[in-house]
């Protein structure tokens, strides 16, 4: 008999819970349990087996590895044979169930939205507005909940890069005590399409195409540009997805938006339409397209660690939640429609009003259970929160049910733990495939009376505190008419894609000038570049010039639009180079030594950026101790796989005889080289003035100034005026 020690109760499973975690495998399955045979053969090949002590705590069931059925497995390194060469047998079922569940643990991967990061965290009401809603949570300042967000690419596989140009997903699931609330937008305010019956098109047209299955994750490709030179209700979005804002720097530096208008509905009864805005703490802040290409070659998963690393390191990602509200006799006078998806209202004619702070403090504990797992519902709203007669927003009300039931299998998948309320729920539905409650009692259906027998009734309805759909249908619709079409205003497509364009820098202008240029110019098909740019010329006639231009076509006769765009003016909200916040919180610098370098120098620097929140990243051409003036310093990143593409700015702390060195070295020049074109601070001592001059950067250049703290100052910002001497924009 096995020696039995004692155990605390606490690290034991009560018997009543599994009598089969009381049975070692080796009693059930012969051939399976501790022989000298076996452990004989298994010193012979070497296996690693990491078990519990032949005289260790029996009783401690946690401690013992067992099958999904809780029986213990005696050796988790061979299958069960008959003979020690011969064939496995078929009543391993220790083999066949860990190799049934290795070939079913992936699901379908979402058809878009595939490649996603997600991160747990706590909302926080800081204004009260229950004069506009009834929803429990904005009744009082301080009132929160806990929260998950996912951000997502939307075109890629969920094995693809981080940093293509792309809308960026932006899904937040509230878990209030009145219900979960699924808020999920993008990054990008306007949408492609009006109408969801066109989003398969949509998703189709930019997946890879049906004939070659490529390119992954990019849209520079002939049947997206087809597709949208045939819909110009989507030329608003393109200015945005050209823009900068698909390219941001981190996760946590760029902005949300709910995309659609919704509803806040207060205790009279009436109702008011918002639409919500994320504003991160950090501000905004992108990538060029030369930096993006580049950080997806030298790290696919940027985002993904970017947002990890900052969480795990105690750096809290924050966004501020605002709110637009208006009436309906503020819509009725806009020369555009406030249910069209694809327009957006200026900041300048309704402010965002802040209402409530959302910070992610905890990484998921499990990728696969978590951030796969989580199931997004727009139709999950809470009483106080409704929808608008947006023909796109009515769509996904459908469409999301039913794709998470396509991914996750069962009807049952909002009792996976991650899509489970934090509040009570009770109804009657019951069953279905992997059921994991288990109700009680006769009632699962309503009304019955069983509660007059004495038998538990189940719960009931309550007209006071549920929710209940807005009543008005008003929005100037006669809704007794049955019709396939669109609101008037609908048919401006490109008033604002104008506003967007003309709101930007002249800087930002070019890059979606030069976005545009290299997207089409991946288009073999000559018409659909042609009457891409012929849809440009409503927009803006430079624009459209300078996209001809740089295709070398002449250019079109603007096609004739369905409704005449209208000037709106300049936000300057849209622009992220207007809205930048220049602070090294969240920023990560990197400092280049070498043997022989200036340890004081190293340190002084590291410490004035850690004091302005930032993170300091010490990079040599080895790593481990490098023997340097004053000490040893271990650096934290090699640098043939530390590129300054994953850096916010670079120093250069080298003796001469070290930079001499490294201008024969091509990671050490694209270092530096990459950092220069890619607009970056670059600070240097004078040791490193050989390697400056190697790669032709002038020494009174803006933002290159001396290691010291003019540079720590400026690591947060990037040189835009640098921009026409290192790349030729359309």
């Amino acid at each position: 008999m096995t020696k039995k020690k004692a155990t605390p109760q606490s690290k034991r499973q009560a018997a009543s819970a599994s009598p089969a975690l009381d049975n070692a495998l080796h009693d059930i399955q012969p051939g399976s349990g501790r022989t000298a045979v076996s452990e004989a053969q298994r010193e012979q090949s070497g296996e690693t087996h990491q078990h519990i002590k032949a005289d260790g705590d029996h009783e401690d069931a946690v401690a013992h590895l067992t099958d999904n059925f809780g029986h213990r497995i005696s050796d988790n390194q061979n299958s069960l044979k008959a003979g020690a060469r011969g064939p496995s047998l078929l009543e391993d079922f220790v083999l066949r169930e860990k190799i049934f569940h290795f070939d079913h643990e992936r699901i379908p991967e979402r058809i878009v939205h595939a490649r996603g990061s997600g991160a747990h965290g706590v909302f926080e009401v800081t204004e009260a507005i229950s004069e506009l809603t009834k929803a429990e949570l904005f009744q009082k300042k301080g009132n929160g909940c806990p929260v998950f967000v996912r951000f997502s690419t939307v075109a890629g596989s969920k094995g693809s890069k981080d940093t293509p140009r792309d809308v960026r997903g932006f899904a937040v699931k509230f878990y209030t005590e009145t219900g979960n609330w699924d808020l999920v937008g993008n990054n990008i305010a306007p949408f492609f399409i009006q109408d969801a019956i066109k989003f398969p098109d949509l998703v189709h047209s930019v997946k890879p195409e049906a004939d070659r299955g490529f390119p992954q994750a990019a849209s520079a490709h002939d049947t997206f540009w087809d597709f949208i030179s045939l819909m110009p209700e989507s030329m608003h979005m393109i200015m945005w997805v050209m823009s900068d804002r698909a390219l941001p720097r981190s996760l946590r530096m760029m902005e949300g938006f709910g995309v659609h208008t919704f509803r806040f509905v207060n205790d009279e009864g009436k109702g008011t339409f918002v639409k919500f805005h994320w504003k991160p703490k950090l501000g905004m802040q992108s990538t060029t397209w030369d930096e993006a290409v580049k950080i997806s070659g030298a790290d696919p998963d940027y985002h993904r660690r970017d947002l990890h690393e900052a969480i795990a390191a105690g750096d809290f990602p924050e966004w501020e939640l605002g709110v637009q509200t208006f009436d309906e006799q503020w819509a009725a006078k806009q020369p555009y429609d406030v249910l069209d998806a694809t327009k957006l209202i200026p900041e300048e004619e309704i402010p965002v009003r802040i209402v409530g702070k959302m910070t992610l403090n905890r990484n998921p504990d499990n990728f696969f259970a978590e951030t796969e797992q989580v199931a997004f519902l727009p139709t999950n709203v809470i009483p106080g929160i409704d929808f608008s007669n947006d023909p796109l927003l009515q769509g996904r009300l459908f469409s999301y049910l039913d794709t998470q039931k396509s991914r996750l299998g069962t009807t049952n998948f909002h009792q996976i733990p991650i899509n489970a309320p934090k509040c009570p729920m009770h109804n009657f539905e019951r069953d279905g495939l992997m059921q994991t409650m288990v109700p009680t009692g006769r009632a699962n259906y309503e009304p019955n009376s069983l509660a007059e027998a004495g038998e538990d009734g189940g719960p009931r309805e309550c007209p006071e505190t549920g929710f209940s759909s807005f009543r008005e249908n008003g929005e100037r619709n006669d809704p007794t008419k049955k019709v396939r079409a669109r609101g008037e205003l609908f048919a401006d497509h490109f008033s604002q894609a104008r506003l967007f364009y003309l709101s930007q820098t002249a800087n930002e202008q070019a890059h979606i000038a030069s976005a545009l240029v290299f997207e089409l110019s991946k288009v073999g098909i000559d018409h659909v570049r042609q009457r891409t740019v012929a849809q440009l010329r409503n927009i803006d006639a430079d624009l459209a010039k300078r996209v001809a231009d740089g295709l070398a076509i002449d250019l079109p006769k603007a096609t004739k639009p369905a409704r005449q765009p209208v000037d709106l003016g300049i936000s300057d909200a849209l622009s992220i180079q207007k809205n930048a916040k220049d602070v090294l919180n969240g920023r990560k610098v990197g400092i280049l030594f070498a043997e022989g370098s200036e340890k004081k120098v190293i340190d002084e620097m590291k410490k004035a950026i850690e004091s302005k929140g930032g993170t300091a990243m010490l990079i040599a051409p080895k790593v481990g101790g490098i023997k340097v003036k004053g000490g040893t310093l271990e650096a934290d990143g090699q640098l043939a796989g530390t590129p300054s593409v994953l850096l916010d700015a670079v120093a250069l702390v080298l003796s001469e005889d070290a930079a001499k060195k490294l201008t024969k070295d091509s990671a050490a020049v694209d270092f530096v080289c990459d950092a220069w074109v890619h607009l970056k601070a670059i600070g240097h001592d004078t040791g490193a003035q050989l390697l400056l001059d190697h790669c032709h950067i002038p020494q009174d250049a803006e933002g290159v100034t001396a290691a010291g703290s003019v540079f720590v100052d400026n690591a947060a910002t990037r040189f835009y005026e640098r921009e026409p001497d290192v790349r030729d924009l359309a």
